[in-house]
């Protein structure tokens, strides 16, 4: 008997040994190895972005006409058809094909919608002034450079622009932050050229509209902005923003990696800061003078004021300047600014050409293009992180 029972417990043991199930791969987030480079912080990097990112150059027979006006002193100086002729590529080949880590889209207030939906530019010319674009025609934010004369862009809404910036983000879940520049505007042609009939007036920024930039950022990034560096996050326990960006309290790259920072510029400041101090509960920065509560990011456009952007860098604000203007570096090759603002030690140097102008080589053009040495994606800045130098590579 027990012999029995002895065989009948090997046989169970036989039979449920061959039945027992191969344990479950493990799943959970995927862990990148970037290196020492990601005790980096936010503001220990340089990095290229792209100006006016959305840009296309507008219609060929508006641009023609705009041309002539300003041969004629029609146009004022800052409409010169010069400064625009440029364009970009879609938001995931800049960053993609062109190391691109910074972006800038410019929009108008448009609460009712349909403001920009007619393109008065092409009435001029006797053109059908028709856009076609059904999004024109709906509630909210609307991407434009100029009304009615330089039109043309990869994204019409607010929402379109990031929901392109969003779906590259998810996609690469390792990449660096990137840093996507706001600027609001209200100034349109019809403001330079009163007498000019039918031209599109803007609707000006108010507190509420300033709400709905949030609600906008929320709709595509999430109401919990997990995914987004907002100024409460910087802040942390510190009394104001400045504060917390003097004394470092950037976010490391480790932290920072698969994250967004939006920072604005343009007449909305003022009311999207009322009632909110050091920005508190705002999806975004604010470019700022130094020595206010809200400074965190600081804009120098003119990068030939090398030393006092280098001051500033120093001390731990994250400045931005540009590389390129107006189109002038293209046309001459002058690469003076952009060496400029690789010293200078901005950490966000903007550019129209972080690719040669398509036109290089040709009567007028020359093939100038912003890229840091060896073609990295980004740099270590020599003024905010001078004793980190030698930590190799950034990745992503």
């Amino acid at each position: 008997m027990k012999s029995y029972l002895a065989l009948l417990v090997a046989c169970i043991f036989i039979v449920t040994g061959s039945c027992k199930k191969e344990p479950k791969e493990k799943t959970g987030p995927t862990v990148y190895d970037n290196g020492p480079t990601d005790s980096l912080k936010l503001n220990q990097i340089q990095v290229i972005a792209s100006h006016n990112s959305y840009h296309l150059k507008t219609d060929s027979s508006v641009f023609a006409w705009m041309s002539t006006a300003d041969s004629l002193g029609i146009l004022p100086a800052q409409y010169s058809p010069k400064g625009i002729d440029y364009t970009h590529l879609p938001i995931e080949q800049q960053c993609n094909d062109y190391n691109v880590r910074g972006l800038e889209i410019d929009f108008y207030n448009d609460p009712i919608g349909g403001r920009f939906y007619y393109r008065q530019g092409m009435s001029m010319i006797g053109l059908s002034n028709d856009s076609h674009i059904e999004a024109l025609k709906q509630p909210g934010f609307k991407v434009v450079h100029i009304p009615d004369f330089d039109f043309n862009t990869n994204y019409f809404t607010f929402k379109q622009a990031l929901t392109a910036v969003y779906n590259w983000s998810v996609s690469h879940p390792n990449h660096l932050p990137v840093f996507i520049n706001i600027e609001t505007k209200e100034e349109t042609v019809a403001d330079a050229i009163p007498g000019v009939q039918d031209l599109t007036h803007a609707i000006p920024f108010d507190a509420d509209a300033c709400d709905k930039i949030d609600e906008e950022i929320k709709s595509i990034f999430g109401d919990a902005l997990n995914k987004v560096i907002t100024p409460d996050k910087v802040r942390g326990s510190y009394s104001t923003l400045e504060a917390a960006a003097l004394a470092g309290n950037w976010p490391t790259l480790a932290v920072a990696r698969n994250k967004v920072v939006f920072i604005m510029q343009g007449p909305a400041e003022s009311l999207y800061k009322s009632g909110h101090s050091s920005l508190q509960g705002r999806a975004m920065f604010v470019y700022s003078s130094p020595g206010t509560p809200e400074a965190a990011f600081v804009i120098m456009n003119n990068s030939s004021q090398v030393t006092q952007i280098q001051n500033l860098v120093h001390q731990g604000y994250i400045v931005r300047t540009r590389a390129d203007d107006g189109t002038t570096q293209a046309r001459v090759g002058d690469y003076t600014d952009m060496n400029n603002a690789f010293v200078s030690g901005a950490q966000i140097i903007s550019t129209d050409y972080y690719k040669a102008d398509a036109r290089a080589g040709t009567p007028g053009w020359t093939d100038y293009h912003v890229q840091f040495p060896n073609h990295e994606l980004a740099r270590i800045d020599s003024f905010s992180a001078a004793d980190k130098m030698n930590l190799g590579t950034i990745k992503e």
